[in-house]
């Protein structure tokens, strides 16, 4: 194979489902440092006329190795990282703004924190559910990709959660959900929460009542959209 030079064209297919390019290599290296190329990207290389995996490609391949490396000792490290979590910072998210110190360092061990840089995808539509996530830190947005183009359905600020459904039907997932600034976060599977209920059934229970005071305010606010909109329509069609 070629070695590639820096004018030799790359072409990405993107997360929705658009080709871009070609590009040159300086601007492919570019995309990688931003994360706009992930290990889930593919890349034709015009060089071989070949499309590949991103961490397969010899010219970028080192940068997914380091990241890798990173990757590894981040999550060594990290193991003990939700416990040193203080239980002020836990009352950010607003599900357990009515819980004791005690439950709060009880139901951490439970959960895993992840840190995920700008325009990380945390979930992708159609994937199997599998776990809920609740926002320390950042912001995120949820979308929906229909021919190639993007619409928003909510955007969530620190305090707030998703994926909930997750936790008591593994079906695949409604929407994407991308970080829409450097996120902190807290993941809780839905194994991981069986094993609450089993194991501490006092904790189970007012996060559990906790989900269904946000859920039932969130139905509300959609029926006012909906009523609101019936009624714009009908107006609408009255003064045609």
């Amino acid at each position: 194979m070629n070695t590639a030079d820096s004018n030799t064209g790359f072409k990405v297919w993107g997360v929705d489902n658009m080709v871009y390019g070609p590009v040159e290599l300086p601007t492919l290296i570019e995309w990688v440092k931003d994360e706009r190329v992930t290990p889930n990207t593919w890349i034709y290389s015009e060089t071989d006329e070949q499309w590949r995996k991103a961490p397969k490609v010899p010219e970028i391949s080192l940068f997914f190795r380091q990241r890798t490396a990173a990757v590894s000792a981040t999550e060594a490290a990290s193991g003990s990282e939700a416990a040193q979590f203080t239980t002020g910072a836990l009352r950010r998210v607003k599900i357990f703004s009515e819980f004791d110190d005690q439950q709060l360092t009880r139901f951490i061990a439970f959960m895993e924190v992840l840190r995920l840089q700008q325009w990380t995808e945390i979930v992708k539509q159609g994937d199997e559910g599998d776990a809920m996530f609740l926002i320390l830190e950042g912001e995120v947005r949820v979308r929906l990709l229909i021919g190639g183009k993007e619409t928003t359905l909510a955007t969530l600020n620190a305090g707030e959660f998703f994926g909930e459904i997750s936790l008591f039907d593994s079906g695949p997932r409604s929407a994407d959900a991308v970080a829409n600034r450097d996120v902190v976060l807290l993941k809780i599977t839905a194994q991981s929460f069986e094993q609450v209920v089993h194991q501490a059934p006092d904790l189970a229970a007012p996060f559990l009542f906790a989900i269904g005071k946000t859920l039932t305010a969130r139905i509300r606010a959609d029926n006012k959209r909906y009523r609101d909109s019936v009624a714009f329509a009908r107006t609408a069609g009255v003064a045609k």
